[in-house]
């Protein structure tokens, strides 16, 4: 069988990046953007796979929309790095077999050789082993488990780190006027760092305000974080 994926959100970001992944390996897709340059349900019709790649505060709406038009014997999937709710979408508005996947790199990742994607199979016979052998194909190394494992990991691995890089930020731009006075103190450790707080800060607010507001695990690792900075706050006085 000639399998032909569908990509909702495939004109740029993660869903650019499996259309281009699925292309090279000679898969047959249909790709449509924010402009809906293809009906959803000539997608859903034409494709034995459905992949929703969208921005996180509008994935379940899109679902919403694509679940009822999917074929039972079809996939729908997502690329999101939230899990429980996307995933609980799925299964609610569609017949179709239902896997959540997150890749853990960039759309710009050159080499794929130890670089993860999460999946979290949540109604699925057949099609779990023909991702997985699309993926390892290209060297990717798949993880499997479930969305309230994903998310609360997540909660962990991309919100404490966020909420880390941000707060660190916040507490310097306090400090001093630029971060160039700064340059002629910073040991390369301290360099490095403050690289990856300019990323933080210079990318979209959106994304990161979905990834810290909307992962039902934050608020715990949150409580955690000002419990530790009160802790620490009393040792040195």
């Amino acid at each position: 069988m000639d399998i032909e994926v569908g990509i909702i959100g495939g004109t740029r970001g993660m869903g650019k990046w499996f259309a281009d992944y699925l292309r090279e390996r000679g898969f047959r897709l249909h790709v449509t953007g924010s402009k809906g340059e293809i009906p959803l349900e000539e997608i859903t019709s034409r494709s034995h796979v459905v992949v929703v790649s969208v921005p996180i505060d509008v994935t379940e709406e899109v679902i919403a929309r694509v679940g009822p038009l999917m074929k039972e014997e079809a996939l729908l999937m997502d690329l999101t790095s939230l899990k429980v709710g996307p995933v609980a979408a799925m299964l609610k508005f569609s017949t179709s077999e239902v896997i959540g996947g997150h890749p853990l790199f960039g759309p710009n990742t050159a080499t794929f050789e130890d670089r993860r994607f999460v999946l979290c199979p949540a109604r699925t016979e057949k099609w779990l082993p023909w991702l997985k052998s699309v993926l390892t194909a290209g060297g990717i190394h798949c993880v499997e488990t479930t969305p309230e494992r994903h998310d609360e990991m997540m909660a962990l691995v991309q919100g404490l780190n966020h909420l880390n890089n941000m707060m660190m930020g916040l507490v310097l731009s306090r400090r001093v006027s630029s971060l160039k006075e700064l340059e002629d103190y910073a040991t390369p450790l301290f360099a490095a760092k403050m690289a990856l707080v300019k990323k933080v800060l210079q990318e979209s607010p959106r994304l990161y305000a979905e990834i810290l507001c909307k992962n039902p695990y934050i608020e715990e690792i949150v409580g955690l974080y000002s419990d530790m900075l009160d802790w620490f706050s009393l040792l040195i006085r």
